[in-house]
């Protein structure tokens, strides 16, 4: 039995017990309703005042009831009461309640399903880029070390191929979905169920196969990605560097638009820092990397408030539309 359902029960039973003794009061003594819940709470209570009518003697006897069942509803309620705070239940309760408030008030935020080890690192830069967003997540062990590296994180556990779970996250509200699920057909569902929900959200899905890729596109994915290939392309690119993005580009093909892709600097963006170009919102694309054109020296991980210069190459995995607005946008600051 979980904190609510013991809550439902005890809140139950001591309202149940409330009714009998008034009730029973009314009808042995004909008292008045208040006179008749008065004597009862006190009773309950065993707060030791007289009695606020002289009983009949049926009217002791049914005290005598009221006095064995009902102290024996109070004393459940108050060991109930103190195993949820010894256990911490009640504290976990508090927490959930809040943390649905919480999620209630968010707009224009980002639904991460998946909190496993891809999960927590989308995650982490989301909390660290101050961007709001919900998590969900199923297995109870990847909740609870999703929580240990990322204290207060919104989450919300339950299966996320089911509507009511991203209901619960938001996902009506929400403006992007990330599904990093280990399981291509889960991702699938999910996608298929959010994109019911909210036809306008952009949704980005990772991928384990080739071929769920065109599965995943055909099914409305705005963006499809293989953590296999872009931790191919980090490995590759720590041994290859400064040749790192034509020997890639020309090693790492996938069967997709998606490629890795070099976009200019111009003089009208210089000065410009990649935060304030904001290409993963303007264009979806996600820089991770980029050449110094200063000095041709490669630089991964750039930092979003680094100034840019007149000849930099930022360097991103994008598809033909995307490269052609990164560029637009980095032409024209």
């Amino acid at each position: 039995m979980n904190v609510q359902q013991r809550f439902t029960v005890l809140l139950a039973l001591l309202l149940g017990v409330t009714v009998f003794g008034t009730v029973g009061y009314v009808v042995i003594e004909g008292w008045s309703v208040f006179d008749a819940l008065y004597m009862t709470v006190i009773t309950l209570a065993s707060v030791g005042y007289g009695e606020t009518n002289p009983l009949t003697t049926p009217g002791r006897a049914f005290t005598i009831v009221l006095i064995v069942g009902g102290l024996g509803v109070v004393a459940y309620g108050l060991s109930t009461m103190t195993a949820l705070i010894v256990e911490g239940n009640l504290s976990h309760l508090w927490e959930k309640r809040r943390m649905e408030r919480q999620i209630h008030e968010l707009r224009d935020h980002i639904v991460v399903c998946g909190g496993g080890e891809t999960g927590r690192h989308i995650v982490r830069e989301l909390a660290a880029t101050h961007t709001p967003f919900v998590c969900v997540e199923l297995d109870a062990a990847h909740g609870e070390a999703l929580r240990r590296a990322i204290p207060n994180v919104p989450c919300v556990a339950g299966d996320a191929t089911e509507s009511d779970v991203l209901r619960a996250a938001g996902v009506e509200r929400a403006r992007g979905l990330i599904l990093t699920m280990p399981a291509d057909k889960d991702n699938l569902f999910a996608l298929l169920t959010a994109r019911e929900l909210n036809p306008g959200l952009r949704i980005v899905t990772r991928v384990s196969t080739d071929e769920a890729r065109a599965r995943l596109l055909k099914a409305g994915a705005d963006a499809v990605v293989s953590n296999k290939a872009i931790g191919a392309l980090r490995l590759a690119s720590e041994m290859l560097r400064p040749h790192v993005v034509s020997v890639l580009d020309a090693m790492l093909r996938e069967p997709s638009d998606v490629r890795v892709q070099e976009i200019p600097v111009g003089p009208s963006a210089a000065g410009t820092s990649l935060a304030r170009l904001n290409l993963q919102e303007r264009a979806g694309v996600i820089v991770f990397a980029m050449r110094e054109g200063a000095t041709g020296r490669h630089v991964f991980n750039p930092a979003a408030d680094r100034p840019l210069s007149a000849g930099d190459v930022l360097i991103a995995c994008a598809d033909a539309p995307q490269l052609a607005t990164a560029r637009r946008i980095t032409m024209e600051g």
